[in-house]
């Protein structure tokens, strides 16, 4: 799969005309978005559980959010690598400064040394009480070896508590962070045809990127965030299906979740983020391939079918015919043929779509 980049650079020429005829940034997305609005079904919203085009409410609009923070991300490691550079060429450059020399006092002040004991003393005795608190505070109690275990009718109450927490796919497929996926117990996940967004939900104290630690590999994920002195592992498992790490990210709600955004390998559905985690039932989601993630050969023949579509039901003739028409009005009046001088007459020909090569 193509990285961002490598995927626009091939329109730039074609998207720089555009921004140099219109002259802004404002016009040129306007042009983006009418684009979407007139050719695709990018602000359709689905009437029903049968509609298959269009999104739900919040989808089309978290997908122009999640394209936005991708490469303001890219940006911003663009920024941190040109300062890191800016700084070791000045640290090269630069000379050490000159050695200061001290002038230190021979003798202490009279009862300096009594009053720096008695502060380090009182200072040893509010640490080691600092301590002893903080011991006592996060020591952990021991699990108590004969806890009663669950009554038959304890264990059926917490089955039918968790069974109707359970959301159905249909309420996931309302919600757009769970679009085509699913939320699960510490964390949300929804997909497209080529990318998984995973939220994992972290404590509010996590306000900070430092305080998280991700490890993004092709066919695993760990997270960890620290709270103090303390680190919690909040995910952590084999992916179902393969990632591509270059193009894959995460970023931080602060106080909220852990973004990930996971570029697919290959354009499958995912029933499930991890092995051995609960799956989704596929054939309950949104399948069709939305017009936003067509290609635009793709979405040239889809196009060329629409349109003979609409020139079939008004008896005119398709694509396909008129290509041929164009051939044969050049041999009608050709010298030599019987038809010179005639006006050219489409209907005497019976041509099939297979007569042309597009």
């Amino acid at each position: 799969m193509a990285s961002p980049l490598q995927m626009t650079e091939m329109y730039d020429n074609a998207l720089l005309g555009i921004l140099q005829h219109v002259g802004n940034i404002q016009d040129f997305l306007q042009v983006y978005f009418g684009f979407l609005y007139r050719k695709t079904d990018f602000y359709r919203l689905l009437s029903g559980p049968n509609d298959k085009m269009g999104f739900p409410p919040g989808v089309a609009e978290k997908m122009v959010f999640k394209t936005f923070k991708l490469f303001e991300k890219m940006a911003d490691h663009d920024r941190e690598r040109q300062l890191s550079e800016l700084q070791k060429r000045e640290e090269s450059q630069c000379v050490p400064p000159a050695v200061q020399e001290l002038e230190i006092s021979a003798e202490p002040p009279e009862g300096a040394e009594e009053r720096s004991a008695e502060e380090v003393q009182a200072e040893r005795s509010s640490l080691d009480a600092g301590d002893a608190s903080a011991e006592a505070s996060v020591s952990p109690q021991p699990a108590s070896s004969n806890a009663p275990d669950q009554t038959p009718e304890e264990e059926q109450a917490a089955a039918a508590g968790t069974n109707s927490a359970d959301k159905s796919q249909d309420k996931f497929q309302c919600d757009p962070d769970s679009y085509n996926g699913a939320v699960r117990e510490n964390y949300s996940w929804s997909q497209d045809y080529t990318d998984v967004e995973v939220r994992v939900f972290v404590p509010k104290t996590v306000v900070k990127g430092r305080q998280v630690s991700v490890s993004l590999q092709t066919s695993s994920v760990k997270l960890c965030v620290r709270e103090g002195s303390e680190e919690k592992t909040l995910m952590e498992g084999e992916f179902t299906h393969k990632i591509n790490t270059e193009t894959s990210l995460w970023s931080l709600e602060p106080g909220s979740c852990v973004v990930l955004s996971l570029s697919k390998t290959s354009e499958v559905w995912w029933s499930a983020v991890l092995k051995g985690e609960k799956e989704i039932d596929i054939n309950q989601i949104n399948r069709e391939r939305s017009m936003a993630t067509v290609g635009e050969d793709e979405h040239a023949v889809l196009d060329r079918l629409t349109f003979d579509y609409h020139q079939k039901l008004q008896g005119k003739p398709q694509s396909h015919e008129m290509k041929v028409h164009e051939m044969l009005k050049k041999g009608w009046d050709a010298e030599g043929s019987p038809f010179k001088g005639q006006q050219f007459d489409p209907s005497m020909f019976d041509i099939p779509p297979s007569a042309v090569q597009f």
